[in-house]
């Protein structure tokens, strides 16, 4: 059993709230790939598929094992794995998930595996680089891509896809839009030569903001599912989907003079009362909260964290909050709290809620 009393409540009602909101920009016939990779956004990838697994088309994981823990999981809806590695693929096929082939390392690789088996028309996903930079074909090897294809029906490519470098930046609409244009022009040669009509998407979650028209036949919503958007109007429509919550195990009173913490960061220049709290940079709070850099809530007061933040606790100033050991403390339960935890650690919502540790207990409530 996981005992840290330190839990992360996920809302799936917020998260049913943020994948309408989106589905609302959408055309009908569009599917939607919901990402659930990094455990859900430093949640639980498990809880969330399960939760979500009728509503909606994809899942999308990183890597090999992320997939593999939600088919043990029973979980029957579609998975793609956008950064499968060579070593993994014979895991990939055991497991049913549909590998995104980058390169030509891994597609020949895949090729040579489905004809090993062999394997009958197994769905593949072939990523082209319109821009990033990161993973993905160039449009000049199209013709070889094809020209593999053709000659084999072991495998066969359900969608064509790239990704957005800048979607939610409108300063660089030209450079998405070129993007967007490529991304249409390889599809077209696909379509033309192939024999056959791949499923087209390039959107994650703020292009689906910013350029509904490039829908093509499926978006992938990530960070817009678990309650940001690409600004704070459009974060504003969305709710919140992690709570995270602690307890207090000990009060202390602190003459003046005394420190609290590691490098007696905090010095006591009156009495002052502090509560530990079980939760600290292995957990996933970055250590520029500390302080008084950051706060949790206690009885919906602010309790700044006074010295530093240690490994499994931090002590935060109680002197004005009538509170008790036991007493539930608040880490953050909506976005503002998550973005000003962000912009003090100087970092994004992103890597605040991929940093909760899993040693945290994760429970979704409906």
């Amino acid at each position: 059993m996981n005992n840290h009393v330190t839990i992360l409540e996920i809302d799936g009602n917020a998260i049913l709230h943020n994948l309408n909101y989106f589905k609302e920009k959408l055309k009908p016939e569009t599917k939607i790939l919901a990402v659930v990779k990094a455990f859900g956004y430093g949640s639980d990838a498990v809880q969330i598929a399960k939760f979500l697994e009728d509503k909606v088309d994809y899942f999308a994981v990183a890597y090999a094992n992320e997939g593999i823990a939600l088919r043990e999981a029973k979980i029957e809806t579609p998975i793609l794995v956008l950064h499968p590695q060579t070593q993994n693929l014979q895991s990939i096929v055991d497991y049913r998930l549909e590998p995104n082939l980058y390169s030509f390392k891994i597609f020949n690789a895949f090729l040579k595996l489905a004809d090993e088996i062999p394997l009958m028309n197994y769905p593949i996903h072939i990523k082209f680089n319109t821009g990033l930079n990161r993973l993905g074909f160039w449009h000049t090897d199209i013709p070889k891509i094809i020209s593999s294809l053709k000659e084999t029906t072991h495998v066969k490519v359900h969608s064509l896809f790239s990704h957005l470098a800048a979607s939610e930046d409108l300063e660089e609409k030209d450079f998405t839009i070129n993007q967007i244009n490529n991304f249409a022009y390889i599809a077209q040669q696909f379509y033309k030569h192939l024999g056959y009509e791949p499923m087209l998407h390039v959107l994650n979650t703020s292009g689906v903001v910013n350029y509904p028209k490039a829908q093509f036949d499926m978006v992938r919503i990530g960070i817009g599912l678990y309650g940001f958007g690409n600004d704070e109007k459009e974060t504003s429509q969305l709710k919140n989907t992690h709570n995270l919550k602690s307890i207090i195990s000990q009060i202390h009173l602190i003459e003046p003079g005394e420190t609290v913490g590691y490098n007696r960061a905090f010095v006591a220049k009156k009495p002052t009362k502090t509560a530990t709290i079980p939760i600290g940079h292995a957990d996933g709070l970055s250590r520029r909260l500390g302080n008084k850099k950051g706060f949790v809530l206690i009885n919906n007061q602010k309790a700044p964290i006074v010295g530093n933040v240690c490994m499994d606790m931090i002590m935060v100033n109680i002197t004005k909050i009538d509170c008790k050991e036991g007493d539930e403390v608040i880490i953050f339960n909506n976005q503002e709290m998550i973005q000003y935890i962000a912009d003090v650690s100087e970092t994004i919502p992103y890597e605040t809620l991929t940093a909760i540790s899993q040693r945290v207990n994760k429970m979704l409530k409906v």
